[in-house]
């Protein structure tokens, strides 16, 4: 796990800029820093030694030196691949799994995609043909960010290392801040920062002669067939998982894993046996913020250390800003903030860990894949009729039960659902924005719909939250908070076997027996007990919707709320009402509410400050090795 940057074009002082593009993701990187200079060139690289600790460092070259590689991520399955490249006459230096993706792209060029499990985000350079190639994984656990800067190319593992290129022009691209309002994080190839993009996941390009070329290499797609018996499917869950998590515990170091005490994160512990567990909690807020006891019961069990770090509203207030930095773009997920003191903890003992990220998406965990089957004793009504009853329902108080089942059964499911997270609808946008929106969310998703729409609605749904919510906010946040700790995070999910085999599973197999997940906790409950196996998923809760309501909170976000920036970007008068109708419960405003707030306060950091809020210049960083 690494921090990766580059210029590719002529630029003044060369060597200077990419030093300063090094030092914004030092963070990503501490335990060295190499650099590549050359006329039409130059990549750098920050490295967290996790394999070959002492002949793996970057930029790599092939055998000639005609070709450079600069990458973040780790490649599992690299001991077969070496052994096909030596066979085919391919001679190598190191035995890091790096050296793979050099010799790999040598041989197979662009088909080298389809041969790599794991998680990745690279670049080549090759100086004879004056071409770069670099490409994201399949489900984008690691990140990669260009910009195109006259007529340069810019490149790097974080936005904040573009932002430091002194030829690029900070601008805030206000589109993103719309579709932000719905998805309460950056959903767009375009980024908060006007001409910075994310290469999106399963994507690759090619960059020769000032040409830029971006092609989609793939594509991840549900293709339930219903052959197998069920006892089949939980005896390949098993296996896959065994072999997943194996392969994710390559490493020259010690690992750990995050406990939560459910069924994700603990049977990876389960499996991997990792002495050493890690668990945060909010310990005075009750036990729905609270799941420590869970994780700690789950460990003594299993015979796993757990260290617990209880998270007090004072200091999760104090980090927002650091969280915002590491981040790069506003995040409404109130839960990044309880991850990056996870990450913190875990950092003080280990350098990777296992973590349970993408179970809910490719095995039907979020309970909101039950709703169609909930809202089918209202498909005999009429369209008209149901129809009739969402408009009724929406002038009942906002907090009455049922109101919300009432206001979606009139739809259809590309109308209602735009992912796990659906923070301000369109007509909410249109009353909280000054200027025009441009796109719905509706429409930005009509694509991804067209090519879903033979799934079953719940199904459709899953597919929406694996090419936009799993990328956008789970993958993001799960990268920059570990990185901000430097620390590497690995999802045994995430594997490319897990998903072609959980992508054949019927919906009866993901949400059958009245739960979520069916077939992978009947998978996990040979390996944990049965509290945790069917465990109600909680995902980080945060107890903000309580805070917001206590006057010290109340007046802080008041204050931003009619501030200048606000004032810039949205109808204030809207803004205070939502405040003061949480506080006087009147509604539960909480998710709006922090959605904005972060937004602004993410503007004060990058626009207001020109990033000069540097808390990665403060942080020391511990001896490794």
């Amino acid at each position: 796990m690494c921090g990766i940057c580059g210029i590719i074009g002529k630029t003044e002082e060369k060597e200077q800029v990419l030093k300063g593009m090094m030092k914004a993701i030092e963070h990503r990187g501490p335990d060295g820093s190499e650099s590549y200079i050359a006329r039409e060139a130059a990549l750098g690289f920050q490295r967290l030694s996790i394999i070959d600790l002492d002949t793996g460092m970057q930029p790599m070259f092939n055998e000639d030196g005609s070709k450079v590689l600069v990458f973040n991520g780790e490649i599992y399955n690299y001991w077969i691949l070496k052994d096909l490249l030596v066979q085919k006459g391919h001679r190598f230096r190191t035995t890091s799994d790096s050296e793979i993706l050099l010799h790999g792209y040598e041989e197979f060029g662009q088909e080298l995609l389809g041969r790599l499990r794991g998680m990745f985000s690279f670049a080549v350079w090759d100086e004879q043909k004056g071409e770069l190639f670099a490409a994201r994984d399949f489900f984008g656990i690691k990140p990669f960010y260009y910009a195109v800067i006259g007529g340069t190319l810019v490149f790097a593992s974080e936005i904040k290392s573009i932002l430091a290129y002194p030829g690029y022009e900070r601008r805030m691209n206000e589109e993103a801040l719309e579709q932000y309002l719905s998805f309460q994080y950056s959903v767009l190839p375009e980024t908060f920062f006007k001409g910075i993009y994310q290469l999106l996941p399963g994507h690759y390009l090619t960059y020769k002669d000032h040409m830029l070329q971006i092609v989609r290499y793939f594509k991840p797609s549900l293709k339930p067939d219903g052959q197998e018996s069920c006892r089949k499917m939980i005896k390949d869950v098993e296996d896959m998982m065994r072999l997943s998590v194996r392969r994710h515990l390559v490493s020259d170091v010690e690992a750990g894993s995050f406990l939560s005490g459910g069924v994700d994160s603990g049977l990876i512990a389960a499996i991997a046996g990792c002495v050493k567990t890690f668990t945060v909690g909010f310990s005075d807020e009750g036990a729905l913020y609270d799941e420590t006891g869970d994780a700690r019961k789950l460990a003594d069990t299993l015979h796993l250390e757990n260290s617990c770090k209880f998270i007090g509203k004072e200091e999760f207030e104090q980090a927002v800003p650091e969280v915002l930095y590491y981040l790069d773009e506003p995040s409404g997920d109130a839960s990044a903030v309880a991850l990056y003191f996870l990450a913190k903890e875990a950092a003080k003992e280990v350098k990777v860990v296992l973590s349970g990220e993408g179970s809910d998406e490719i095995f039907g965990g979020y309970n909101i894949y039950r709703e169609p089957e909930m809202l089918r004793f209202v498909d005999w009504l009429p369209g008209s009729l149901r129809c009739w009853a969402a408009k009724q329902a929406r002038h009942l108080p906002k907090q009455m039960k049922g109101r919300g089942y009432l206001m979606r059964a009139a739809l259809p499911v590309r109308e209602r659902y735009i992912g796990n997270a659906c923070i301000f609808r369109e007509e909410e946008k249109v009353r909280l924005l000054k200027g025009e929106v441009t796109r719905t969310a509706k429409e930005l998703l009509s694509d991804t719909y067209d090519e879903v729409g033979h799934l079953s609605a719940s199904e459709q749904m899953q597919s929406v939250d694996l090419r936009y919510w799993l990328p956008g906010d789970i993958l993001q946040k799960a990268d920059r908070m570990s990185m901000a700790h430097s620390l590497e995070l690995r999802v045994p999910f995430l594997d490319w076997d897990v998903f072609q085999m959980a992508r054949k599973l019927p919906c009866r197999m993901k949400l059958g027996g009245h739960t979520t997940k069916y077939i992978l906790r009947r998978a996990a409950a040979f390996y944990l007990p049965r509290p945790a196996s069917a465990k109600k998923k909680l995902g980080f809760p945060v107890p903000i919707r309580n805070w917001l309501k206590e006057d010290g909170w109340y007046e802080r976000v008041k204050e931003a709320f009619t501030g200048e920036s606000a004032q810039t970007f949205f109808c204030t008068d809207y803004l205070v009402e939502l405040l003061d109708e949480h506080r006087a419960d009147r509604a539960d405003n909480s998710r709006k509410i922090w959605t904005v707030y972060v937004f602004l306060l993410w503007y004060k950091i990058f626009f207001e400050s020109q990033g000069n809020i540097d808390y990665n210049r403060k942080r020391t960083y511990r001896a490794r090795g």
